[in-house]
């Protein structure tokens, strides 16, 4: 999950030269790439895009991939067409919430698309809000808990924390995201291998997906889903298309760690896990949202939100899983923290996004994926198509629970009076 700082563009025009209605339009263009880059799925991103033009008097037509963002301006017959090509990103929540912010300004004419135009080129050219060293611990912290919601113990947990400040380390040194997953997953594997060749007695499968929790792509796989159940089905098919190659990116990773590590060392040795007490979950509890809501940039006022919502999300899920069973289950945790978020945006406080996808992430299947694609590669396809179709399910109900929850209660709310 490297930090990728977007800074505007020097050379770009002056606002106060072109007509009104290219202003308007180039302010819905610049707000688009903003919250595309941000991490705004396409079924949200052209939602608001088509409301925020609406407002503005444009006729406008938007089309959005996980790479590109297509928008027309005017009628059929004297269509306007823009296109241009975002590189996708790590979740920006400090962006979103800010940039809703100015959106929501300009709807309610408490800011021209001039001002708003400007506002957007400042909040992509600030610096980032937290130095160095709180990310840094923040990876340690989100795998330490990661491992203990995987099962892991006191010395997984311990060994996790240490590979997680590891890849905090490597998310500064390589800014390009393909190459972190790989050098990330390779890196992961090998510093728990060799800690456990060194005499280190842990459980290495477990505490290896702790190690790598950064890098598994099961948020992507999730809405992924939700795209493709609210029709968006070309982003929908290449998010997941995505996620499917992060899967095997990562697997690759591992097994070039795993064969260096038997030619150096010869067989490594893993050991049952300790189990801990049921209360150390909840502990991990505590500490998720807030290494999850800093990596994810949040703002510290949108911290507690954050809490409520994952914890919401979580006990939501214990719920229906004691109901429904594991992989349905997680429908209700989704369906919960949908209807915290949405009411969260509806009583103008921010966008539902900031709250929930930190939270959403506690639910998602991703170390069920890894494990799949790990079976299938060791030639045990019966396990292998059995955990593929697992999560597959679980990532289903996720989409199921928060479209249902979308239904219930929709996010969009009015803006703030000027």
């Amino acid at each position: 999950m490297p930090v990728r700082v977007i800074r505007p563009d020097p050379d770009r025009p002056r606002t106060d030269t072109f007509t009104p209605e290219e202003q308007r339009a180039g302010f819905v263009l610049r707000l688009a790439r903003a919250l595309h880059t941000a991490g705004t799925p396409a079924n949200r991103l052209e939602e608001v895009l088509t409301d925020i033009a609406q407002r503005l008097g444009l006729v406008a037509h938007f089309f959005t991939t996980p790479t590109s963002v297509f928008a027309a301006f005017g009628p059929p017959e004297r269509q306007r067409t823009h296109l241009f090509r975002v590189e996708p990103g790590a979740h920006n929540l400090r962006h979103l919430a800010e940039l809703d912010d100015v959106a929501d300004d300009v709807r309610a004419g408490r800011a021209t698309v001039v001002e708003g135009s400007r506002r957007i080129d400042e909040i992509l050219g600030a610096p980032p809000r937290y130095p160095w060293w709180v990310v840094l611990l923040a990876y340690g912290l989100a795998s330490a808990a990661g491992c203990r919601f995987l099962g892991g113990g006191q010395a997984e947990i311990q060994l996790a924390f240490a590979a997680g400040l590891v890849m905090g380390g490597l998310s500064f040194a390589l800014k390009t995201v393909a190459l972190f997953d790989l050098v990330g997953s390779f890196v992961g594997a090998l510093l728990v291998g060799a800690a456990a060749a060194a005499g280190y007695r842990c459980a290495i499968s477990t505490t290896t997906l702790a190690a790598l929790i950064v890098i598994l792509p099961g948020l992507t796989l999730t809405l992924a889903m939700t795209e493709l159940a609210s029709r968006h089905l070309v982003s929908g098919t290449a998010r997941l298309a995505g996620a499917l190659t992060v899967f095997l990116v990562m697997i690759v990773g591992v097994a070039v760690a795993n064969a260096l590590l038997a030619v150096v060392y010869g067989p490594v040795r893993s050991v049952p896990v300790v189990r801990l007490p049921e209360y150390t979950r909840y502990l991990a509890l505590g500490v998720a949202p807030l290494g999850f809501g800093i990596l994810m940039r949040a703002r510290p006022r949108d911290i507690p939100a954050i809490y409520v919502a994952s914890i919401v999300a979580y006990l939501g899920m214990q719920a229906g899983q004691r109901a429904l069973g594991a992989e349905l289950g997680a429908s209700v945790g989704s369906f919960a923290i949908g209807i915290v978020t949405n009411a969260y945006e509806r009583l103008r406080l921010g966008p539902a996004g900031v709250p929930l996808t930190p939270g959403v992430l506690l639910l998602v299947p991703g170390s069920i994926g890894f494990r799949s694609v790990t079976a299938l590669l060791d030639a045990n396809t019966v396990a292998g198509i059995e955990t593929a179709f697992t999560m597959f399910l679980t990532a289903a109900a996720l989409a199921a629970g928060l479209l249902v929850a979308n239904l219930v209660l929709p996010p969009r709310r009015a803006p703030r009076p000027a």
